[in-house]
This record gives C-alpha cells, sequence and structure tokens, in this order.
C-alpha cells in the first residue's frame, strides 16, 4: 500500500487519539491539522508538519487521500460535504450529524460520487466483539432471544461537569445516547445481525442546571471551577436513558446508557441469550468473553487468536496474554477505511459507512421522539 495522507480536522482528546492510531499504521502521514485556536502550536506539540485555522484551506492545499473530522457535531455536515465536494474520502467521528436529513445528504453524496466514507463506530472492531459476531453467524448461539447491556461513564456526574455535548446547539437533540448509546446498538445490531426496527426510550435529565465554564476545559480534564469562573447553564438534553428495542430477526433488546454512573469510566456492557448459548462482554476485562450454557460447563473465552475464528484474528495485534483495548480498535478500524481507500473500492466493508452513519441518526431521531411521547415508534423502511 501507498503511503496516505491525512488531515485531522479537531484536535480534542478524539482527535489526538486518530492521530496516534494512523501513526501506529505505518502507512499514513497525518500531513496537516486544523483547529480552530493556536492551530500552528498545536500541530508543533502532535509533531504535525502544519497546523490551519481554516479547515478549507488545509483541504484546499494538501492533496489529502483523507480527512478525519474530529469536531462537534454541528460542524460536521458542512466539514464532510466541503471535502467530499473535493474528492476527499472522509472518516467523521459520530454522530454523522446533528439530523436524519443531513446525514443522508452525506450518504447519498458518498455513494453517488464514489467517496470512502466512514463514521467512528471503532468499538465493534474489539477482538471479542467480533468474536461474537462470528459466534452468531457461525450459528453457536442459535437463535437470538434477547439482547441487553449498558454503557455507563462518570464524567459528567457533578453539575460542575460540562460538555459541549450538553449543547444542543452544538451537539443535536441528544446527549447521552448520540455520544455512546450509539455505539452500543450499532455493536449489537452488528453482532446480532438484525436490525432495530421498533423503539420505546426513556430519557433523564439528572443535573437540569449545570456550571458552564466561562473559559475553555478539555474533556475528562476534572477541573475544578471557582465560582467567578462559571455561570449557571439549563440542560434540555438526556445525561442517562433506558431504550427498548424490538429487532427484525424476533429478538427483543434493552440498554441503559449513563454518564453520571460513578465509578464507571467507560464501561460497555453486552450479554446476548441465545437458544444453544449466551454470551457476555464487559469492556472492563475486554480481552475475555463468557459463554454460559444449560447443560454443560460454561467457558471463559480468552483473547487469543490462535484459537478463535479467522475474522476475529483480524482486528488482532498481539499474541494471547497480550492485552488490547481502546487505542486498538482505533488502529483497526482506520486500517480497514484506509484499505478501501487505496483499492477504491466501497462494495464490500465492514467498517460503519455513512450508511451507518445515517442509520444511526435515524435510530436517535426515533429514540427522542419515543422519549418525548412516551410510546413505541416505528422505524419505517421507506425511512432506510
Amino acid at each position: 500500500m501507498k503511503k496516505m495522507r491525512a488531515g485531522i480536522i479537531g484536535v480534542g482528546f478524539i482527535g489526538t487519539a486518530h492521530i496516534e492510531a494512523l501513526r501506529r499504521l505505518g502507512y499514513v502521514d497525518v500531513v496537516a491539522l486544523a483547529a480552530a485556536r493556536d492551530a500552528e502550536r498545536k500541530a508543533a506539540a502532535l509533531y504535525v508538519p502544519k497546523g490551519y485555522a481554516d479547515y478549507r484551506k488545509m483541504i484546499d492545499d494538501e492533496n489529502l487521500d483523507a480527512v478525519h473530522i474530529c469536531t462537534p457535531n454541528r460542524m460536521h455536515f458542512e466539514m464532510a460535504m466541503y471535502a467530499m465536494e473535493k474528492g476527499v474520502n472522509v472518516l467523521c467521528e459520530k454522530p454523522l450529524a446533528v439530523t436524519a436529513e443531513e446525514a443522508k445528504k452525506l450518504r447519498d453524496y458518498a455513494l453517488q460520487h464514489n467517496i470512502v466514507s466512514a463514521v467512528n463506530f471503532n468499538l465493534r472492531f474489539n477482538p471479542q466483539v467480533v468474536q461474537m459476531k462470528e459466534m452468531v453467524k457461525a450459528g453457536d448461539v442459535g437463535k437470538i432471544y434477547s439482547v441487553h447491556g449498558s454503557y455507563l461513564q462518570d464524567w459528567l456526574f457533578y453539575d460542575t461537569d460540562y460538555s459541549w455535548r450538553l449543547d444542543t446547539e452544538l451537539s443535536g437533540p441528544s446527549c447521552a445516547f448520540a455520544d455512546i448509546g450509539s455505539h452500543w446498538i450499532d455493536m449489537v445490531e452488528n453482532i446480532i445481525e438484525q436490525k432495530a426496527t421498533e423503539v420505546f426510550a426513556d430519557f433523564e435529565t439528572v443535573h437540569k442546571t449545570r456550571k458552564k465554564p466561562l473559559k475553555p476545559v478539555d474533556t475528562y480534564s476534572g477541573m475544578a471551577l471557582r465560582p467567578e469562573d462559571y455561570q449557571e447553564f439549563n440542560i434540555n438534553v438526556e445525561d442517562q436513558c433506558t431504550v427498548l428495542f424490538h429487532f427484525d430477526g424476533g429478538a427483543k433488546g434493552v440498554c441503559t446508557i449513563s454518564q453520571v454512573f460513578a465509578g464507571r469510566k467507560n464501561q460497555t456492557v453486552i450479554s446476548i441469550s441465545g437458544s444453544k448459548c449466551s454470551l457476555h462482554w464487559d469492556s472492563e476485562t475486554g480481552n475475555e468473553l463468557w459463554s454460559g450454557r444449560r447443560e454443560n460447563y460454561n467457558q471463559q473465552i480468552v483473547k487469543d487468536p490462535s484459537i478463535l475464528y479467522e475474522e476475529t484474528k483480524k482486528v488482532i495485534s498481539y499474541p494471547g496474554g497480550h492485552a488490547e483495548g481502546f487505542p486498538d480498535t482505533h488502529k483497526q478500524s482506520f486500517a480497514k477505511f484506509y484499505q478501501a481507500v487505496s483499492d477504491k473500492d466501497i462494495s464490500v466493508c465492514d467498517f460503519a459507512t455513512f450508511e451507518a452513519g445515517y442509520r444511526e441518526m435515524l435510530l436517535c431521531e426515533k429514540i427522542c421522539e419515543s422519549a418525548k411521547t412516551r410510546q413505541w415508534v416505528r422505524i419505517g423502511r421507506k425511512e432506510l
């Protein structure tokens, strides 16, 4: 594979994670970044050759193979469309946009112009998540009865915790589900190969008023604020929710999503009940996969490429006994994206394309609708 040229827009926590993962691939050069403030200083600090205050100039000048969009959600549509209109492939952080309509326009443009597109649902590339998918596909689990689980964090636990994700002008109508619940349902639909057709949601805003900093604060910084450093801010999005799902293959599902769950920093749990066995995966012990049976011993399946399915081996970089986690999922996701860029082929891919990004935006809108109306809401076939 020839050397690829990548540009990064936005270099907060996740943008920096993108840069690190791309460097691990070895064949992608991060040649420039764009940031609204202090672009040159940030580029120098991250050892990136150029820093641009205007992402458009970066795209126009740098002959990029791909651009990574790591900014607040409101900016995604404009940035992705600009890049695609210049013929640049796009990898965008989730959610893809702030409305399903915007996401659909991005999906359609990418398909019509043969642009390689991706949404960074990187968590589907945890090795044991792939192993669950392969076990379901092989028939090891049998007919899927139900799926339940959670995605729990505590970074918004206090009313002094604040993020742009809490501002509907920047993030859209959902916080917790759009941010991390979207990861959970993307993994589940990918694993069981069934699509949610109906949702019932219950949203809760634990802190209806928060203290918004009057100066920039990095995500996950935990910075203590003095009274003169913040102003009161009314919150109109959920910081925790529970969602029920009906799937097109007959399975039922439920998840609890919370960003105010003390002590859980970034825990994802997926439990699958099937007619032959059950599976349970917890990201805090992410290199282990539990399998339960009625008639025999339960099993603890360790992350070891010598014993797992062939597709699972493809997302494993290290031998058994050598743990892999969050940074490695980015590496694996980006490797698949850049292979598609190299092949100039969007017909077959197992990473999340703009098609998946549109689907998650549509699901999110239906979930928000359900939370408001307090009733089941269907996802119509014509909308997909």
